[in-house]
């Protein structure tokens, strides 16, 4: 078992920056890649970015690409996102998830894939 609780939401104007973490307790964090998904007012979980369990491979939706981060510190059994050029439809919940699969290059955006979930952080934008 693995328990997720992230951190660091709020509010931000457009243009402003956030960094969101995500603490991890319970079975040792470098087992498993973590991902971000964020879930927008009315819509559907998306995903946001996912990192490899050494932090050697990254990925992220192409709608954040260039603006957010990822980053983990595995002797902090913690995972990060950076979030700079907020912009209005950033708004929304979001996740940190940690996913038990040794490879994440197939599915790492893939919900489903994923074994633990955190509750969530709200994130808003003001325009």
């Amino acid at each position: 078992q693995v328990q997720l609780v992230e951190s660091g939401g709020g509010l931000v104007q457009a243009g402003g920056s956030l960094r969101l973490s995500c603490a991890a307790s319970g079975r040792p964090f470098s087992y498993y890649a973590m991902g971000w998904f964020r879930q927008p007012p009315g819509k559907e979980r998306e995903f946001v970015a996912a990192i490899s369990r050494s932090g050697g491979s990254i990925y992220y939706a192409d709608s954040v690409k260039g603006r957010f981060t990822i980053s983990r510190d595995n002797t902090k059994n913690t995972v990060y996102l950076q979030m700079n050029s907020l912009k209005s439809e950033d708004t929304a919940v979001y996740y940190c998830a940690a996913d038990a699969r040794l490879y994440i290059s197939d599915g790492y955006s893939r919900e489903k894939e994923y074994d633990y979930w955190g509750q969530g952080t709200q994130v808003t934008v003001s325009s």
